[in-house]
């Protein structure tokens, strides 16, 4: 596990590498921002991306989703994975949103979590980016890394990779450093190939060194 002292070094350097590191779904306002994570589950943001702007254009409020059919929404996100069951969790977002926060998406996480399809990574998002709480959502990217480099343990849950790195990094740091991890992760650490000869953290990443082990012993 990493000291004090390597975890600010991880941090200064996600920031060198991605200064501008921001959400990457398209979007205008809060409830447009929470459909589209609620999209994203098990999917790009790029594929997600691609469907949002004439979904959007389509349906600009709550009581819009509501006026459709359930198929009629299902074929206007076909193209997304889990396309019947997001469906299904827009729509009664959409009635929960109406009946109990007057139509508005609400700001604290917890009353996010009440939303279906919203869990904890959701809710941090959205609490996060629409309404500038501090927050780490722990997607794969997140998870990946930390796991990689050593900030978290490797049989940590995501909870505990969320709880883990809320100590670890200041608080005021959260929300940036979330979404420099996700690029770092997506980008650069990616699941498959990463580019560990190339990446300034080598040093410090015990999953790197492994590999560079393995290679060494296959040269």
């Amino acid at each position: 596990m990493l000291n004090k002292t390597q975890i600010r070094y991880c941090l200064d350097t996600f920031w060198e590498m991605y200064p501008d590191a921001e959400c990457e779904l398209t979007h205008k306002n809060p409830f447009e921002l929470l459909i589209a994570v609620v999209l994203s589950a098990q999917a790009t943001d790029a594929l997600v991306n691609k469907v949002t702007p004439g979904l959007f254009e389509k349906y600009k409020t709550p009581e819009d989703y509501m006026d459709v059919p359930l198929e009629e929404l299902e074929q206007d996100i076909r193209r997304i994975g889990l396309y019947r069951s997001k469906a299904k969790n827009i729509q009664k977002l959409c009635r929960t949103m109406i009946d109990r926060f007057d139509g508005k998406v609400p700001e604290t996480k917890e009353e996010l979590e009440s939303l279906a399809g919203v869990g904890r990574k959701t809710a941090n998002v959205v609490a996060s980016v629409a309404f500038n709480q501090p927050a780490i959502a722990v997607d794969t990217h997140v998870e990946r890394v930390s796991k990689r480099l050593g900030l978290c343990r490797y049989k940590d849950s995501v909870k505990e990779v969320e709880r883990t790195l809320m100590k670890k990094i200041p608080e005021d740091e959260w929300s940036d450093t979330h979404h420099r991890m996700i690029f770092f992760g997506r980008y650069h650490c990616k699941a498959k190939n990463p580019n560990c000869p190339d990446c300034p953290l080598l040093f410090l990443c015990r999953e790197g060194q492994k590999r560079k082990r393995k290679e060494e012993k296959m040269a």
